[in-house]
């Protein structure tokens, strides 16, 4: 059963109380804050949550901020309530396990979703006490743009997002180089904006002088839809080459060459990424993948032209990137993949950090990475 319709279930079923809502006060009395506020966020980044369910026997809490889930207790009023922390400043992802059943916190009106429901979480922003690389900050602002194309090669109309730098309607006569950035499995077009703060990080990186203005493009990356049989990414790379970047070089004012064009992903487009930007050099020039899906394959098979001539291949590539998180169970598939490419010549840059397969890690590559682009 998808989380949201779980939420509403469980609504019913923990009876009226859950969702009743304070009584008003007395005419002249201060309005008091609610009690059951979900998740609250104390001046020392305490963090408490809270659940007013009287019939549930049993309320987890999980996320991205602990190793491990923590029980709440139960009041004699029925709500139940735990506090953690304190929390570095951050963005995570977390859920409530009702009597076994998992479920979003159904007083936390920020949710990540994504392509399938599996992926429906509730989100808790921690701040700190100076701006993140990540936050808005009064700077210049770029626009995210969506559009509908007609994919011939797959025979369906899709969808795709665009990140637009600040002034570019301004400057008729400029071009700009196109990053084509992808999200990964369960997620969707919009997840680099929505979780990944793609816009905002490269507004900041543009203000500070750390990068120069460039595109970005990210697409809806399955070829064939979620959860059913075919070779998702041989039908996405079709899609990408044969529609995507015909589009866009139609519709914006490109730089269409491979010394200006790159291509990055994370987790399954990580491994989209690595596999149809090194297999196709004509086209790109820099590579990246963050936590990239490899699934230990052979390399040798799969990347065959890649290291058939070394020499050639780093004369062609600008920049090619890889890296991820010692906690991430794909570690060992980017560690086997950097040896590979040192083993055959091939320069790279491989980037060992702390953390899981989380978007903290994503959205630090990003910032890292973009300065290093065009």
């Amino acid at each position: 059963m998808p989380p949201l319709l779980i939420v509403a279930v469980l609504g019913l079923w923990a009876g009226p109380a859950w969702a009743q809502q304070p009584a008003a006060n007395p005419p002249g009395k201060a309005a008091a804050p609610a009690r059951n506020a979900s998740p609250e966020i104390g001046p020392d980044r305490r963090v408490t949550f809270r659940l007013l369910a009287p019939k549930a026997s049993e309320v987890l809490v999980s996320g991205e901020f602990m190793a491990a889930s923590k029980a709440l207790e139960k009041g004699a009023d029925g709500l139940w309530s735990v506090t953690v922390g304190p929390v570095e400043p951050e963005i995570y992802y977390y859920n409530f396990t009702i009597d076994g059943v998992h479920t979003i916190d159904p007083g936390n009106p920020d949710v990540k979703t994504g392509s399938t429901s599996g992926t429906i979480q509730s989100v808790l922003e921690v701040r700190g006490d100076q701006p993140a690389f990540y936050d808005g900050q009064p700077v210049p602002h770029g626009e995210i743009r969506t559009h509908w194309y007609q994919s011939k090669s797959l025979g369906r109309l899709r969808r795709l997002t665009v990140y637009v730098p600040p002034g570019y309607d301004r400057d008729a006569a400029a071009r700009l180089p196109v990053l084509y950035l992808f999200h990964g499995a369960n997620a969707d077009e919009t997840a680099w904006t929505r979780l990944g703060h793609v816009n905002l990080i490269l507004d900041n990186l543009l203000a500070a002088g750390k990068t120069r203005p460039f595109l970005v493009v990210m697409p809806f990356g399955y070829g064939v839809p979620p959860g059913t049989p075919g070779d998702n990414t041989a039908m996405f790379s079709r899609d990408l080459r044969e529609d995507v970047i015909p589009y866009i070089d139609a519709q914006y004012r490109t730089l269409a060459d491979r010394d200006h064009r790159a291509i990055v992903g994370l987790s399954m487009g990580g491994g989209q990424s690595l596999g149809i930007g090194l297999s196709h050099l004509e086209l790109f020039s820099y590579v990246g993948g963050f936590s990239a899906a490899l699934n230990g394959g052979d390399f040798a098979k799969t990347y065959a032209g890649l290291i058939a001539d070394p020499a050639a291949t780093n004369r062609q590539l600008h920049l090619l990137w890889v890296g991820c998180g010692t906690e991430d169970s794909l570690f060992p598939a980017a560690k086997k993949f950097t040896d590979f490419l040192t083993e055959n010549k091939i320069k790279h840059t491989f980037r060992e950090s702390s953390g899981a397969h989380t978007w903290m890690v994503w959205r630090r590559y990003l910032n890292e990475v973009a300065p290093l682009l065009f």
